[in-house]
């Protein structure tokens, strides 16, 4: 597994976790856990251009939100691009250095990122199918959960695809957000929709009550 500080991949050569900035916390605070591509940023397909990251409009906002209220946000993000050989961990460094780099230009912080990049399609030792940190898999939200002693079932997850819904379904959370989809109810998950204004407000004052 990477290394909590200098986020290099270390043990586990699929697996990024990254202790961001020197933010403390009491343990048993809930968390706002985000995928990257797609909800935090514009989803390229396999992003490796750090110069073709744009965030998505009103995330900052939502990030922000969460720093006010003193709640620690991690990233979650599979990077199955790495698996399968379109770019390397130095790549996607850069391209999350720059997605950190836009929100902190609207003082939107991220305190944790945890990637995967193990995938059935891969080559190697990261071709692995089914891996416990890989969405739609949980563990990446609790590992974040081991690390920064969270509350998990008072966490709330935001993502644009089902998988990250169903992480954090797995890790116990009670509401989740999916960019762009309807509202339903998963296993005791409550997903609500992330499609304009309305929800961006509803989704920030979830987090404000917190």
């Amino acid at each position: 597994m990477a290394d909590g500080d200098a986020g290099l991949p270390l043990a586990e050569p699929g697996l990024w976790v990254e202790r961001v900035g020197a933010r403390a916390f009491a343990a048993g605070l809930p968390a706002l856990f985000l995928d990257r591509d797609g909800t935090i940023n514009v989803d390229t397909g396999y992003p490796d251009d750090p110069d073709a990251i744009i965030l998505r409009d009103g995330m900052a906002q939502v990030i922000e939100a969460a720093n006010q209220r003193g709640i620690p946000v991690a990233v979650v993000t599979n990077q199955s691009g790495i698996a399968r050989g379109y770019f390397g961990w130095d790549a996607f460094a850069k391209v999350n250095g720059r997605v950190l780099d836009l929100l902190a230009e609207q003082n939107a912080f991220v305190d944790m990122v945890l990637a995967c990049a193990y995938h059935e399609a891969g080559s190697g030792p990261l071709a692995v199918a089914d891996h416990p940190m890989r969405k739609p898999n949980p563990g990446m939200l609790i590992e974040a959960g081991r690390r920064l002693g969270l509350d998990l079932k008072r966490s709330l997850i935001v993502g644009d695809k089902s998988a990250d819904m169903e992480a954090g379904r797995g890790a116990g959370l009670a509401r989740g957000w999916l960019v762009d989809g309807d509202a339903s109810t998963m296993d005791g998950l409550s997903v609500l929709p992330l499609r304009d204004a309305h929800d961006l407000d509803g989704l920030v004052t979830a987090i404000q009550s917190l």
